[in-house]
């Protein structure tokens, strides 16, 4: 029962934080949308285990993948609050009012990857998964970990029409996610 109230109280608020990328199909907001749902679920699949076995591997490895996901995307917003000038006139696909920018952050953790934020996404959908392995909960992982890879490809089109030839070049000194690597 409570997994049930949880799963459709945090959709709602999911959805109604999602409203305008909703109505735009294609915008970046949208694939996000459907990666914070699969990690809903994975949540939700995983409430009993939370705080079982708290010493276990899986927990130690779950606790570190979160405590990483909270520093980057603590970083990843800090930094396109100080650093990239955020303008709520900004009239470009639904955004968040910090994704606004008008000027590309290229310093901190955006030197080295240009999707902070959807890396910590990764890193907390992988926690979740990690707080109770399963072959359900590793599909779900996956589908989440897809839907980051289409939402950072599309904000990328989306960056590429707004700043141009700038993020192109910014594209080629820096990776998606992983520094150095991916």
């Amino acid at each position: 029962m409570l997994k049930g109230i949880t799963f459709v109280a945090v959709t709602i608020a999911l959805a109604y934080v999602s409203r305008a990328s909703l109505r735009k199909s294609g915008s970046h907001g949208y694939y996000r949308f459907f990666a914070w749902e699969c990690m809903l679920v994975l949540f939700v699949l995983n409430m009993d285990v939370w705080y079982v076995n708290t010493n276990s591997t899986n927990q130690i490895i779950s606790g570190f993948l979160f405590f990483s996901s909270l520093l980057m995307v603590m970083f990843g917003v800090m930094l396109l609050q100080w650093s990239g000038k955020p303008d709520t006139n900004r009239n470009d696909a639904p955004m968040f009012e910090f994704e606004k920018t008008t000027v590309l952050v290229r310093v901190g953790i955006y030197r080295y990857i240009r999707h902070p934020i959807y890396g910590s996404l990764f890193l907390l959908c992988w926690g979740f998964f990690f707080k109770n392995p399963s072959l359900a909960g590793g599909a779900l992982a996956i589908i989440a970990n897809g839907f980051l890879l289409a939402t950072a490809r599309v904000e990328e089109s989306e960056n590429i029409r707004y700043f141009g030839e700038e993020y192109r070049e910014y594209m080629k000194q820096s990776k998606m996610f992983i520094p150095f690597i991916l």
